[in-house]
């Protein structure tokens, strides 16, 4: 069984920074790409950003240079710097991995239960 716990959410100003943590446990063999993704009030769930096992990552257009996504593969944490944040950025932040469980020979993928980010004056 594997769990994916965030943490770092909350009400912040526009322009404001905020960082999102993501923890994974459980029988972790290996963790492959991890994300976020966001789902605001009556829309689409959206991926935010993408991070491969090497580091490589990709970000949606309307975060691309303003989040910064990484992990830190020894203690199994993602991350999600957040600047220059702005209203249209609140939401629910989801944490997203695909894990290989000890003894396992393929990846499953799993989802946190999501931290608010709230973005207001």
């Amino acid at each position: 069984q594997v769990q994916l716990v965030e943490s770092g959410g909350g009400l912040v100003q526009p322009g404001g920074s905020l960082r999102l943590a993501c923890t994974v446990s459980g029988s972790i063999g290996r963790i492959l790409n991890m994300g976020w993704y966001r789902q605001a009030p009556g829309k689409q769930h959206e991926l935010v950003a993408v991070i491969t096992p090497g580091g490589n990552t990709d970000y949606s257009d309307s975060v691309k240079g303003r989040f910064t996504i990484s992990r830190d593969n020894a203690k199994n944490m993602l991350y999600l710097q957040m600047s220059g944040l702005k209203p249209e950025d609140t939401a629910d932040y989801y944490c997203n991995a695909d894990v290989q469980t000890f003894g396992s020979p393929r990846a499953l993928n799993y989802w946190g239960q999501g931290t608010q980010v709230t973005v207001s004056s």
